[in-house]
């Protein structure tokens, strides 16, 4: 039993005490947080446009009369389409090498060029998920704003993304948590993520287990806090319609 407590501590001292080599995670997990925040903001934002557009085109395109706000319109329509088809459609790896080889290929700051190419990914499913509950508060709801003054973008913002957010948190939340585990692959372009750390540490000192396990641990962890916080969210949420 000495013995290998003694082998547990010796191993852990060389993974992580000798030369430093926690701090190859502490910085990893610093790029991965920052990365996951900046294309989480971006993700949301053009997303949410990215819905709109997309919902007004859905709802009003057969009522519209012809002209150039019809033509914009159905013009982005199209546009945003095939922009969330082919991201879609797209390995998330392909689309961080793309953007770090070949779009970005002179640039150095690679945690930037992660959460762009992150962001952009985010922002694809972001918009379905937002547009399905668009699509799903009653068009009664529309007609209530119009009622009450306000116009189309005053109505959208005011009454019915606030409902579509509250809808679709859960479906959210599912996005933000699969978007933080999907920026472990920021290492295939040599960004120092937290898994690109753990897998310097294994190849410094020959040992897989405990690096490996610890990125995992700070992963879980990662993840249970978020979904705490999403859940206090979303009842918060729920308490606000009594």
């Amino acid at each position: 039993m000495a013995a290998w407590w003694d082998n547990l501590v010796s191993k852990f001292i060389l993974n992580f005490i000798t030369d430093n080599r926690w701090r190859y995670l502490w910085v990893g997990l610093g790029n991965t947080l920052k990365m996951t925040l900046g294309a989480l903001v971006f993700g949301i934002v053009v997303g949410a446009v990215i819905a709109v557009v997309r919902t007004t085109w859905d709802k009003n395109n057969e009522e519209m009369r012809p002209g150039p706000a019809r033509a914009i319109l159905k013009f982005f329509n199209g546009l945003f389409r095939i922009y969330v088809t082919v991201i879609r459609g797209v390995p998330v790896v392909v689309q961080v090498m793309i953007f770090y080889y070949i779009i970005f290929a002179s640039s150095t700051n690679g945690v930037l060029i992660g959460t762009l190419s992150f962001g952009v990914n985010s922002s694809a499913y972001v918009s379905e998920v937002i547009r399905s509950g668009i699509m799903s508060i009653d068009k009664g709801q529309f007609e209530a704003g119009r009622s009450l003054g306000f116009n189309y973008v005053q109505t959208m913002w005011n009454i019915i993304l606030p409902q579509a957010i509250k809808n679709v948190l859960p479906a959210l939340g599912n996005e933000f948590i699969t978007l933080l585990k999907e920026t472990s692959v920021a290492g295939y372009v040599g960004v120092m993520d937290l898994t690109k750390g753990g897998d310097i540490i294994r190849g410094r000192t020959y040992s897989a287990f405990m690096p490996l396990i610890a990125v995992a641990l700070i992963y879980l962890v990662m993840v249970v806090i978020l979904e705490r916080l999403l859940g206090i969210f979303e009842k918060k949420l729920r308490s606000s319609d009594h």
